[in-house]
């Protein structure tokens, strides 16, 4: 007769085989554990810089490209993502057709980083197509990373969750302009010349307005609008603001189509003021010479003489390429995209974009803010003037003896105007 305690031994034995079975069975049947997420260090993030390396507006791209290939290596050996960055160049002949092909070779190469900024007409159209991307590719999403495209519409009724801007919009700088023009009593009449695309419509609107707003006194005497990089010879349109008596002229030209204002304007002898955006790039200082010292003002996010880090950059810049570096804006975007890419501990896309939205980095000129609302970066503004280069701002653009000098400078609270942008997020 089987003892009770020998019957329980065999039952808790049986009882510990199947608990035992049970768990190689169990063990069999779970999933495998996901793999580990792949660390940030040494991961390449490649941009796509898509501007002009043809054409008018050639030495303004190839400066351009060269800005973004020399910090990429800069911010590739120090930034806190530990990512390191390669900026490929890709022409588009400053044609929003040109940018199309070149964006979707871009993606071919598996590239989910643009760049661009000569030209607004151009922008709208990558916005376009990256959002269409994006909505087709989920997974695949690329992010498109403005450096000096201005129009206002891009961060307002075009707004797009996968744009972020770095150069302060042409509303904003205007506010700015016009706001230092409250004080120059001597500006009495007008004229308005500007490029026939978006930008150059949107100066001339908001000249007017915020005139309007603070100097009602101003006469806009004469307005303009003339092809974007096709004029050679502006002797006619500075005949025709001599003759409308104005002493000062706001423009928002840039690369060859201000070098050759200023130039047709000196050999013309008109002696009004110029109110400019692009007073620095490529080739304006050259035409500028020392004649208009102190009759040309320019507001931008930076300048020569700005200091900090941006002196020894700069030195470092001529030095090595024999040019100028003026598109601070680049500094901007590897410092953010580097601080971004950290927090989100990730380089996809989507995720940065939600790590850049809101994002307070220090840059070299202070902390900076990338507004959530509509992806404009807050910023400072300052307000210079062409003058001869001095020991307190030494640096002298092409050579020329000369440089601009800060005379106001705006906290981003001034110059920060509001947006109607209308965000969609993925998932809303």
């Amino acid at each position: 007769m089987t003892s009770p305690l020998r019957l329980l031994s065999r039952r808790t034995l049986a009882l510990a085989a199947g608990l035992a079975l049970a768990g190689v069975a169990f063990a069999q049947t779970k999933p495998a554990p996901k793999p580990a997420a792949k660390p940030l260090n040494g991961q390449v993030v490649k941009i796509a810089w898509i501007d002009p390396l043809s054409g008018l507006m050639a030495p303004v791209g190839t400066n351009q490209l060269r800005s973004f290939q020399f910090f990429a290596e800069k911010f590739s050996a120090s930034n806190p993502a530990g990512v390191k960055f390669e900026v490929i160049g890709l022409d588009n002949k400053l044609s929003p057709t040109e940018s199309l092909n070149a964006l979707k070779a871009a993606m071919d190469q598996g590239v989910r980083y643009i760049t661009q900024g000569n030209g607004s007409s151009v922008a709208l159209a990558l916005v376009d197509a990256v959002n269409k991307h994006n909505e087709r590719n989920p997974g695949n999403e690329v992010l498109y990373l403005n450096h000096s495209a201005v129009d206002p519409d891009l961060t307002n009724s075009k707004c797009s969750y996968w744009h972020f801007r770095y150069d302060a919009d042409t509303s904003m700088k205007m506010e700015a302009l016009s706001s230092f023009m409250q004080d120059q009593k001597d500006v009495q009449k007008i004229y308005l010349l500007n490029q026939n695309y978006s930008h150059g419509m949107q100066v001339a609107a908001y000249a007017k307005e915020t005139l309007k707003r603070k100097r009602p006194d101003i006469q806009i005497v004469g307005e303009d609008l003339h092809p974007l990089a096709q004029v050679r010879d502006f002797a006619p349109y500075i005949a025709k603001i001599k003759a409308s008596g104005a002493d000062a002229v706001i423009t928002g030209n840039w690369g060859s189509d201000l070098a050759l204002l200023v130039k047709a304007a000196n050999e013309g002898g008109y002696n009004g003021k110029f109110f400019t955006y692009y007073t620095g790039v490529t080739g304006t200082p050259t035409a500028l010479g020392t004649g208009p010292a102190g009759r040309v003002f320019q507001v931008a996010y930076s300048h020569y003489n700005v200091g900090g880090p941006m002196t020894a950059w700069m030195k470092e810049y001529n030095d090595k390429f024999g040019d100028d570096f003026y598109t601070a804006s680049v500094i901007r975007i590897f410092e953010s995209l580097g601080q971004a890419m950290a927090n989100a501990k990730s380089t996809d896309p989507v995720k940065v974009a939600a790590a850049l939205e809101g994002l307070k980095f220090q840059s070299f000129n202070g902390e900076l803010e990338m507004r959530k609302a509509d992806h404009q970066l807050q910023q400072p503004l300052y307000v210079t003037v062409w003058q001869k280069a001095d020991a307190k701002h030494p640096y002298s653009p092409e050579k020329t003896g000369m440089t601009l000098v800060p005379v106001k400078e705006f906290p981003p609270y001034v110059s920060s105007t509001p947006t109607s942008c209308q965000m969609k997020r993925p998932g809303a």
